[in-house]
């Protein structure tokens, strides 16, 4: 699902990445750790094509069977768009569109039709215990209500590959935990490949694999 391969990374005289490798299968909940500046968000948003590594010829990215780094910006944008789902921290709705609208906007950009679009969205919501929510916007809904509006739209294009960054670290401890049990779910009904970003412990030794990083690499 995800091959990396000598992914580097520098902002101006800061080496943030120093070779990383790293091999995803499909269908993996694959959760990422260490201290703050130890680079995962870095890794994080390279993987989810949000960011670049540097160009060096023994540098490689694959994701859903996709030569990512060989793609224009344009083709890159519709690969995100239809092959990824994010989930950050904050949920980054839209304040002034109900629930329903913003979980419908990744589709929209797609080009799919609104009728089916709304269909999905409902589908999703009610799925997540929201169906009672989908008019309400996001300064309506609590914390773990708003996030789960987040995982919602982070699903309606189908993507093969969900990236969440601190997912739960803005949650209480039961809308967490709630979260986190929700993730294992989505993957055992649809499949999906989780990788996150956490630095919640418990959450990620549940984890299929727990990546360990450390000075801009992978240690364990």
């Amino acid at each position: 699902m995800i091959q990396a391969k000598h992914i580097q990374k520098h902002y101006g005289d800061l080496h943030v990445l120093k070779g990383v490798n790293l091999h995803i299968e499909k269908g993996e909940i694959v959760s990422i750790v260490g201290a703050s500046g130890a680079g995962k968000t870095t890794l994080l948003h390279i993987l989810g094509t949000l960011d670049k590594p540097q160009p060096d010829v023994m540098t490689q990215l694959l994701v859903n069977g996709e030569d990512v780094m060989k793609m224009n910006d344009k083709a890159l944008s519709r690969f995100r768009n239809t092959n990824l789902g994010f989930i950050f921290q904050f949920h980054q709705l839209l304040p002034e569109f109900t629930a329903l609208e913003n979980v419908c906007i990744p589709a929209f950009i797609a080009g799919k039709s609104k009728s089916d679009t709304e269909k999905e969205a409902q589908h999703l919501l009610a799925y997540l215990g929201l169906s009672h929510r989908v008019s309400h916007k996001p300064g309506e809904l609590s914390g773990g209500e708003q996030q789960r509006v987040a995982v919602a739209r982070a699903l309606i294009n189908k993507p093969a590959v969900i990236f969440a960054d601190e997912p739960s670290g803005n949650l209480d401890t039961a809308s967490a935990e709630n979260l986190h049990q929700l993730f294992f779910k989505l993957r055992d009904e649809f499949e999906q490949t989780f990788v996150i970003v956490t630095h919640n412990e418990e959450f990620a030794n549940m984890a299929d694999r727990k990546l360990v990083m450390s000075d801009g690499n992978i240690i364990r």
